[in-house]
């Protein structure tokens, strides 16, 4: 969308580039539920590093959001309304895979981890980029020297913090998470992305941008159901 619409470009061109990212990956993923690759392909390998750069890809682009948004003051009904979104979308995830695999339900995957990093932002939406930056380096120190030594709950693995993990089909712990979504905080503080060359995209692109989240809740089932009628008619 163009600058005069309040949207900056590349950032739209980014999400639309993690959400095909993440529609490449589930579509593997959901082949390998119907048995039609190998058992384990997406969980080592290639396929594990690209799930993780996907993931960093959409948490730092809502860490560059948020001080797009509001790095010049806080709006408060905005970052609202946008929030209990994310939440809202997150505990249908939940329910959704609890109804599906109870056993390794989602109950703090990618949209949990925003929702609570979009919170944690606002701590330090008032500081500088090296500010930010320190903090999130501190994330991954923390993530890399601690890690999951520090307690020992199941109802803390949300923390990253803990030894007892529960299996879940969608696992993004703040620890070491929240350091990209910094990380894309003071990327937007030091460069003025809105001073970069306009960039025009189709409309199309720039719609699914805006509606990245409802793409991700709906792709899912649309794979799925895909995948499931062509084994029928195969």
């Amino acid at each position: 969308m163009s600058r005069a619409a309040g949207r900056v470009g590349w950032i739209d061109l980014a999400r639309v580039a993690a959400l095909a990212g993440m529609v490449v990956f589930h579509f593997a993923r959901d082949l390998e539920i119907f048995g039609l690759v190998p058992h384990g392909l997406t969980m080592s390998g290639g396929w594990a590093l690209f799930a993780r750069l996907v993931a960093g890809s959409f948490v730092f682009l809502s860490g560059m959001s948020l001080v797009l948004a509001h790095g010049a003051g806080l709006r408060w009904g905005a970052w609202r309304r946008r929030f209990l979104m994310i939440v809202g979308a997150a505990g249908l995830v939940s329910l959704a895979t609890y109804a599906a695999f109870p056993q390794r339900f989602v109950y703090f995957g990618i949209l949990h981890s925003i929702a609570a990093a979009s919170l944690i932002g606002l701590a330090v939406l008032r500081l500088p980029a090296w500010g930010m930056a320190l903090t999130g380096a501190a994330v991954a120190a923390l993530h890399l020297t601690i890690g999951r030594a520090l307690f020992d709950s199941v109802w803390l693995a949300w923390t990253g913090l803990s030894s007892t993990v529960r299996p879940s089909l969608d696992f993004l712990p703040l620890v070491p998470w929240l350091a990209p979504f910094l990380f894309g905080m003071a990327l937007a503080r030091a460069v003025d992305l809105r001073a970069l060359p306009a960039l025009h995209l189709p409309a199309v692109l720039t719609w699914i941008s805006r509606h990245s989240l409802s793409v991700y809740l709906v792709h899912q089932p649309v794979l799925l159901g895909v995948i499931w009628l062509a084994t029928r008619l195969g």
